[in-house]
Order: structure tokens, then C-alpha cells, then sequence
């Protein structure tokens, strides 16, 4: 069973959080998911991916940002999410059964972004952090593409795995190829193939939605593996 456990934000907020532990042999990492815009860490999404990771290998910890926990719908200002998500960093840094792994952070779509900031941030919570994940980066809102979101990411010097929908309104595989190409940090991109901004496909694509996530999963578990656990780097 999940681990549940509290992120004090700050003297006056907790928010919720679990540890899924992996069950099969331990890859030395964890990696922290934030849930999107719309849904909380107790999403079908969050919660597949996080108990499939950890199957994997992969302790992985999901936590709500302030606004869910109040059963809010609008996001809370950027720098509060981005406050949340190092508070969720530093305790999960002090727990006794993660202390010693090497730490991903990432997230589904708003999640993911404000990850991202966080990475690339002068803070010291930096530091600590050696891999980033993307479940559908948010590059420009839908219908907006000259608003990218993009400014910061040359400033993160980890490796960042972008798994991004090929119809993707919040930004094609083709819209971020450009700008990854252009990073210093490495970078790997793997498009799902007819999937949307939450990597869902169409009822009559030929592989089925749980495949589909499943190919994702695998992915991400073995991406990590040789990243943080052999030294192993490129675009594989």
C-alpha cells in the first residue's frame, strides 16, 4: 500500500502527499510527480503512472499543490507552486527510506513546468535534483503558439526526457525538437504516437490505451536507469 504522508508548505499549510515504494528491485531513484492544472495527485493518471513506476523500480512520490489541496479549481501564482514544489523536494530529501537515492522531479503538463522553473532556479534545492521528466510539457497555451514557455529551460544543466502527444495542442513534437536541439542540457524526446495533451490516443488506434502507457512507463524506468543508475548518456 502507498505511503501517505504531510509537506509542510509553510506554518500555516500542509498538503498531502504519497510514496509509492518500488516493489520490484530498487533502481536507487526517486522521482517526484506533480498532477496537472485540473487534477490532483488522486487522479486515474497520476496514480496509474506513479503504481506502474514504482513496479518498475522507480520510488515515486505525488503531492497536491496548495489550490487542490483546498479543492480549488485556478492554479495558485507560480511562485507559490514553485515554493510548494521545493518544500515537497526537501522532504522528500530527508526521508529516511529515499535519503540515499538519486532524485528525478517532473510532472503532467502544469506539474512538469513548474518543475522545470524550479531546476532551473538559482536555489539551492537545485542542487539536489538529477533528472527531469515531462508528462506533456505545457510549451504555449492551446491556439497561442507564439507564447512559448521556454525561457528558462537553457538554464537547467540536468537530463530532461520530454514524452509529449504527436497532437498535442499545447505543443507538437515538432514545436519542441527546435528548441531542445538548442539546449545544452541533454534532451530526448519521445513522441506517443496520435496521443493528446494527456497522452491519450483514439478509441481505434490500433494499441490499446493501457499498452500505450505502459510503452511510456517503460520508457521512463529504463531512461532513468541509465541515466542515474550506469553513467550511460545519449539520445537513447
Amino acid at each position: 500500500m502507498p505511503d501517505k504522508f504531510d509537506i509542510e508548505f509553510d506554518s500555516n499549510t500542509l498538503v498531502s502527499a504519497t510514496l509509492y515504494r518500488a516493489t520490484r528491485e530498487r533502481l536507487g531513484v526517486t522521482l517526484i510527480l506533480a498532477h496537472g492544472a485540473g487534477s490532483n495527485q488522486n487522479s486515474s493518471f497520476l496514480v496509474s503512472f506513479a503504481n506502474n513506476l514504482a513496479a518498475r523500480g522507480v520510488d515515486t512520490v505525488t503531492f497536491n499543490f496548495p489550490y487542490m489541496e483546498r479543492g480549488k479549481r485556478v492554479p495558485d501564482p507560480p511562485e507559490k507552486l514553485e515554493a510548494c514544489y521545493g518544500a515537497a523536494i526537501a522532504r522528500v530529501l530527508t526521508n529516511s527510506h529515499l535519503r540515499s537515492n538519486k532524485l528525478a522531479i517532473g510532472g503532467k503538463s502544469l506539474g512538469g513546468r513548474i518543475a522545470s522553473h524550479v531546476a532551473a532556479s538559482d536555489d539551492q534545492t537545485a542542487a539536489s535534483i538529477a533528472a527531469l521528466i515531462f508528462l506533456g510539457y505545457p510549451l504555449h497555451p492551446p491556439g497561442k503558439p507564439q507564447q512559448q514557455r521556454v525561457k528558462h529551460l537553457p538554464h537547467i544543466r540536468v537530463p530532461m526526457l520530454f514524452v509529449q502527444g504527436s497532437r498535442d495542442a499545447f505543443g507538437t513534437p515538432k514545436e519542441l525538437e527546435p528548441i531542445i536541439k538548442q539546449l545544452d542540457a541533454e534532451a530526448t524526446l519521445y513522441v506517443v504516437e496520435n496521443g493528446d495533451h494527456s497522452l491519450t490516443v483514439p478509441k481505434k488506434w490500433p494499441v490499446p490505451q493501457e499498452k500505450v502507457f505502459e510503452a511510456v512507463q517503460d520508457r521512463i524506468a529504463d531512461w532513468l536507469r541509465k541515466r542515474l543508475t550506469t553513467g550511460t548518456s545519449g539520445s537513447a
